[in-house]
């Protein structure tokens, strides 16, 4: 474990702090068991690591996906970790009742306080015959009621400025304190309503492809103080892979690549392995699409990396980032957020001295 006595560090003094979303991807070959508790040893790391929060998805019906349930997957990082937060990136809210959300969140803060994340999406997270038998309804799958839900969910846990939506419900087990509340977003909608309500956002920049820029100043311009939060705070989820050189960078992300071209053409599998990816021969058409929406946004070594990231927070104003990136072994994912730790560390030091840090 050479890499936690050579760049461990606090992302908690970092001027821009450092989060992790995982999904639990399930390499070719392998179970479902074995990318839970490959989970498991990377909430480990980013513990150790210093990172700020942990957060798991929630998807349906898909072979390269293990994390299907965030409640009871946070559960099970809470209780294995010390000081990272764990949350939800998120709980897709039209899956759900408004108030089975409020009590498995309320009953995870209780568990463990302080230390719980409630982020909520509007897409299903699956297909539409897969979010029908998730919420057995046909009238628009719950979508619609998206904001009213939303409005439920915060009344439910201890959010007073609608009382009525609650009504006589509460959220048990009695809360002493609350899960943060976020919302989740690829495009400007979800921007403006986290804007409106007054809530922490968060934008998937790793998948969506409008503006980053652009929907920030979205959520800023519509922002309300609220009981929740007094000003706006947004965090911008991206994707990077580091390794000591480029080459390696590029041969570990190959499984990625493989992954959102079957994920785009509707085909989804399990993750095949480097070897298998760099045999793949990518028609011109592939090329084109992740030219378009990369696989991976940032891939290089930590410095090219770190300095691809200082140029999203820049462009954004982004006050934490969230880091994903798909490969096939845990250990290689492990490997590039413990040099990308060491490598923002240093990045962050500079700005705030003005000097370098010593590379």
């Amino acid at each position: 474990m050479r890499w936690l006595a050579t760049c461990v560090s606090s992302s908690n003094n970092f001027r821009v702090p450092l989060s992790v979303l995982d999904l639990a991807t399930v390499g070719s070959g392998r179970t479902s068991a074995d990318a839970l508790a490959d989970s498991a040893r990377l909430v480990e790391a980013a513990d150790a690591l210093g990172f700020t929060r942990f957060w798991v998805a929630e998807h349906h019906n898909m072979p390269s996906v293990a994390s299907t349930s965030p409640a009871v997957l946070i559960a099970h990082l809470a209780a294995k970790t010390s000081q990272i937060r764990l949350g939800s990136g998120g709980v897709m809210l039209p899956n759900h009742a408004p108030f089975v959300v409020a009590e498995q969140f309320a009953l995870l803060e209780a568990l463990h306080p302080g230390r719980i994340d409630l982020g909520i999406g509007r897409a299903p997270g699956t297909d539409q015959m897969t979010a029908m038998a998730l919420r057995r309804q046909a009238d628009g799958l719950g979508v619609e009621e998206f904001p009213q839900h939303v409005l439920e969910v915060l009344a439910l846990l201890g959010d007073n400025r609608t009382p009525d939506r609650a009504m006589r419900l509460v959220a048990t087990p009695a809360p002493s304190s609350f899960p943060d509340v976020w919302l989740l977003g690829s495009s400007g909608y979800s921007a403006q309503l986290a804007g409106m309500l007054g809530l922490r956002y968060s934008y998937a920049h790793h998948f969506g492809n409008e503006d980053p820029a652009a929907v920030m100043r979205l959520y800023r311009a519509n922002f309300q103080p609220s009981p929740a939060l007094e000003e706006p705070y947004a965090m911008l989820a991206t994707s990077a892979l580091t390794a000591d050189t480029v080459e390696e960078a590029e041969y570990l992300a190959g499984p990625a690549k493989v992954m959102a071209l079957s994920l785009r053409s509707g085909r989804p599998a399990p993750i095949v392995s480097p070897e298998e990816a760099a045999k793949r021969m990518f028609s011109d058409q592939e090329q084109l699409m992740l030219e378009h929406l990369p696989a991976i946004k940032a891939v290089g070594t930590p410095d090219q990396v770190t300095a691809r990231l200082e140029e999203l927070v820049e462009l954004t104003g982004a006050q934490e980032l969230m880091i994903t990136g798909t490969t096939y072994d845990v250990g290689s994912r492990i490997d590039s957020l413990a040099h990308l730790a060491g490598a923002w560390g240093r990045s962050q030091a500079e700005a705030q001295t003005g000097a370098p840090a010593g590379r």
